[in-house]
């Protein structure tokens, strides 16, 4: 785009998220960016980020708390939306501004299946529109660059992914609309574990064709610990453990072994570490510097960069996720893939 256009944006969502994804906006994109209208349905939520726009000098923009009407109003003024709404919003609203000849930026994770994220591809190719995904992992220079090393061959064949996050999230979304299975879609895996699945998805670069799991709930509406372990198409093993219940913390590890080395990120691709065969330690790999999710966004849009973070692999994990609940909810039968 031009270095004097100015991209006019719509927020869907104004939660706690959004308010962080605002003041990034406000003190980063302040000549690139301009938010035209938000729409939020409850008033408090509208009324604490309208204060965020106060806080950096800035009048609120308009609440339409209605998605209909506020593409009804706004879809011609303005180009692009983030939504940052629940997750079992995002199909419909993504469709809807899609629709509405608009780009969007979504919140993760995607949607909550792999028939909803097939709709989403679909309406993006039929609409010519583009489509990011804010998955921190695969925004990241750090996971970005291991899925070059991958799929150049420089670190050899694929055998295996051993990936473990873990966070105090039981307790910290209790009372939340994140222990609402029918807003969420899952608990603690589909949650702030869906940063390791995307990212395991992501670096793996290819769909499951066997998976087991198991989900313990511990009393509550949706998982709090969960354990996937599958197979690739390729024959690659891959482990996976969600825990949201320990100790007051929130990090990674994931662990991707291959033939001629071993490479080590997180589900945020918080560093990327590389052991090579012969070596006997890992080595920090150096990378590009980080770009935040709206900066990358504008430069999709733009044509600057390829979409780094795509609903393809919105897809890979959507039907990851869904042979995980098929599979947990048989006690751990292992179910194919497809």
């Amino acid at each position: 785009m031009p270095a004097n256009h100015v991209v006019r944006a719509g927020i869907i969502g104004a939660g706690r998220m959004a308010r962080h994804y605002i003041r990034r906006i406000l003190e980063h994109h302040a000549d690139d960016t301009q938010i035209v209208a938000i729409c939020e349905p409850a008033p408090d939520q509208y009324a604490a980020s309208a204060q965020v726009f106060r806080d950096h000098g800035v009048e609120p923009p308009p609440n339409q708390p209605d998605l209909d009407r506020f593409l009804r109003i706004y879809a011609d003024a303005i180009d692009a939306v983030f939504i940052l709404t629940p997750h079992a919003c995002h199909h419909s609203q993504a469709r809807a501004c899609l629709e509405a000849g608009l780009d969007v930026l979504l919140e993760k994770p995607m949607v909550l299946n792999a028939a909803e994220a097939r709709s989403l591809i679909e309406t993006r190719d039929r609409t010519g529109k583009h489509l990011v995904v804010a998955f921190q992992g695969s925004l990241s220079p750090q996971v970005r660059t291991a899925v070059r090393m991958l799929r150049s061959g420089e670190v050899g064949a694929l055998h295996s992914i051993s990936a473990t996050i873990w966070q105090n999230w039981g307790e910290v979304s209790a009372g939340t609309w994140r222990q609402q299975p029918e807003i969420a879609g899952g608990g603690m895996l589909f949650d702030t574990g869906a940063h390791m699945l995307n990212t395991v998805s992501d670096l793996a670069g290819e769909y499951f064709v066997e998976v087991a799991a198991w989900m313990d709930n511990e009393g509550t509406p949706v998982d709090i610990k969960g354990v996937v372990i599958g197979r690739l198409v390729s024959g690659a093993f891959v482990t996976m453990n969600a825990c949201g219940s320990t100790i007051p913390t929130c990090q990674s590890d994931i662990r991707v072994f291959c033939t001629d080395a071993i490479l080590r990120t997180g589900a945020w691709g918080e560093r990327l570490e590389i052991q090579r065969r012969g070596r006997k330690t890992f080595r920090k790999v150096p990378v590009a510097p980080s770009r935040g999710a709206w900066e990358q966004f504008l430069l999709v849009r733009s044509g600057q960069i390829e979409n780094p973070s795509p609903p393809e692999v919105g897809l890979r994990m959507a039907k990851l996720w869904d042979a995980v609940r098929a599979s947990a909810t048989q006690g751990g039968q292992p179910v194919q893939a497809g």
